[in-house]
């Protein structure tokens, strides 16, 4: 009994230990830049604009939004799994409409770098600004809320 406590405690030292390099890995093969931010006609809501490359095989962890997100796919073939649907691939040219607060992963399936570029149209926050770079690491699974 005393060698499976010893046991659990190490294994969970070790997780512990490997999670943030995990985390570190992941935000280097999904980039995301800032391309606009700005009140819109409805209110409370903004629009936000980010351009996400994600290198091959990178799969962001599942999250979801507080507003509605259109994806385009700008380079590349990513697969997008939107919870209680199928998976959907889109390459350069085409574009998905995720609903406001369905929780998703985003998977690049192609050989070589894929870009997608994503708009939000999102309830402002308290801390005045929806921060994107919140959804792929470290989020909780709910992005900007």
């Amino acid at each position: 009994m005393k060698t499976t406590r010893i046991m659990a405690a190490a294994l969970l030292i070790v997780g512990s230990a490997l999670t943030p390099h995990m985390a570190q890995a992941q935000q280097q093969a999904i980039e995301r830049t800032d391309l606009l931010q700005n009140d819109i006609g409805v209110p409370g809501r903004e629009v936000v604009q980010v351009r996400v490359d994600i290198a091959p095989g990178a799969v962001s962890i599942k999250h979801s939004h507080p507003g509605e997100e259109v994806a385009y796919v700008l380079e590349g073939s990513l697969e997008y799994q939107l919870e209680g649907r199928q998976p959907v691939t889109l390459k350069a040219g085409e574009a998905l409409f995720i609903p406001d607060g369905v929780a998703h992963v985003a998977k690049n399936v192609g050989s070589g770098k894929a870009s997608e570029l994503a708009t939000y149209i999102v309830k402002k926050t308290r801390r005045s600004s929806f921060r994107s770079s919140e959804c792929l690491v470290g989020s909780g699974g709910s992005c900007g809320a």
